[in-house]
């Protein structure tokens, strides 16, 4: 499929640079595939007039960690400022990163992290880069690991915002919670599942009170979910993975809820992506451990979820696609342009959608042109 019929101009007035407060009184547009009026304008709040007893949300609890890092590249007697966003953890010592600015890098450079002196409480953080790919990715090796390079990597790091964030101002410790669910408990991830940053202590009361079950998965969201796709067929597209899990009771809890009737509702496209790797074409959900490079484009059946709650995606994003399979193509793109006209904020700290399915699960033909 072209990527270019998944563009679309966002104002840069419609990206959030902060949540909603209180995070519940974020917008929320219901898109409801087939019916008279298909787009309603309502709040996060709201969420419980759209559940019935018996249905259950499935949250991703993994836990951000702060995986921006700024330091300085030793070289003889020079110090080069220098910046890396953690992206995927190879083994107890070492990490990938994208580096800023990657041309100042090489292999066997040293470099001291921690800013105006703040270094972690065990002594100096100091990395060699053992490799540097075209793209700006370095290979980076601590000289602590394990737990000790945890804890480092939270005294020295940042909350690593998404670029679109990132480029307008910088992370602060308010974005160390506001970054964060507030179930967030399997730490890994290296960005928010965010459709998820939206609920409350309040909100999951009133939800509990309603009847409606909650049920945890965890995936490591990773910084590949914020790169818009730069080719031109989605076929040609290699999408990045993500780690995570399903436990055997959660599979059978999920299982149970459609058994008797109950809806399962995505809370975020990360919760989707695995329990749709772990489905079978029944749409029956499996236990569940590993990496995930699922990439859902219209035309693909969505089988594990009977709603999904998300945030509003990038243009050409992988994720745009995925919310265009679930409820169709030409109605995202209506309710893509709702929200902008009527002022709906985008991106990670913005408002939601709560996606009911377009069965039919149509594709756009090659011969339709961008709107």
């Amino acid at each position: 499929m072209r990527v270019d019929l998944f563009d679309f101009e966002l104002p840069p007035e419609n990206i959030a640079l902060r949540p909603a407060e209180p995070r519940e009184s974020a917008r929320l547009l219901v898109v409801r595939p087939g019916e008279e009026v298909p787009l309603v304008d309502a709040t996060v709040g709201d969420l419980v007039d759209w559940l019935r007893p018996g249905d259950a949300l499935v949250f991703n609890d993994t836990r951000v960690i702060p995986a921006e890092l700024h330091g300085h590249r030793h070289r003889g007697a020079a110090a080069t400022p220098v910046a890396f966003n953690l992206i995927e953890r190879v083994d107890a010592a070492r990490w990938r990163a994208f580096a800023r600015p990657g041309k100042r890098l090489k292999p066997a450079d040293r470099v001291l992290f921690g800013e105006g002196g703040r270094v972690c409480a065990l002594g100096e953080l100091w990395a060699t880069v053992e490799a540097k790919d075209e793209d700006g990715i370095v290979d980076l090796r601590f000289d602590l690991a394990g737990p000790d390079l945890d804890a480092a990597i939270h005294a020295v790091g940042s909350m690593p915002l998404p670029p679109y964030i990132a480029a307008r101002r910088a992370a602060d410790e308010r974005d160390r919670a506001d970054y964060q669910t507030i179930y967030a408990r399997e730490e890994g991830a290296v960005a928010a599942p965010t459709a998820g940053l939206h609920f409350t202590p309040a909100l999951m009361a009133r939800l509990d009170a309603l009847g409606v079950e909650r049920h945890f998965v965890t995936l490591h969201v990773g910084a590949g979910t914020f790169l818009p796709v730069k080719v031109d067929d989605t076929n040609a597209h290699r999408m990045h993975y993500e780690a995570g899990a399903i436990a055997p009771e959660t599979a059978a809890a999920l299982n149970a809820v459609r058994a008797r009737g109950g809806r399962i509702v995505a809370v975020g496209t990360t919760s989707l992506r695995i329990l749709e790797s772990a489905c079978d074409e029944a749409g029956r959900i499996a236990p569940w451990s590993g990496a995930t490079d699922i990439f859902i484009t219209p035309g693909r059946p969505v089988r594990s979820i009977d709603a999904l709650m998300t945030n509003f995606h990038l243009p050409r994003s992988t994720l745009f696609m995925l919310v265009s399979a679930f409820a169709g193509f030409d109605l995202m793109r209506t309710a893509y342009a709702h929200a902008i006209a009527t002022g709906y904020r985008f991106y990670s700290y913005g408002d939601a959608s709560l996606l009911f399915p377009d069965r039919r699960f149509l594709a756009p033909t090659e011969t339709d042109t961008p709107r």
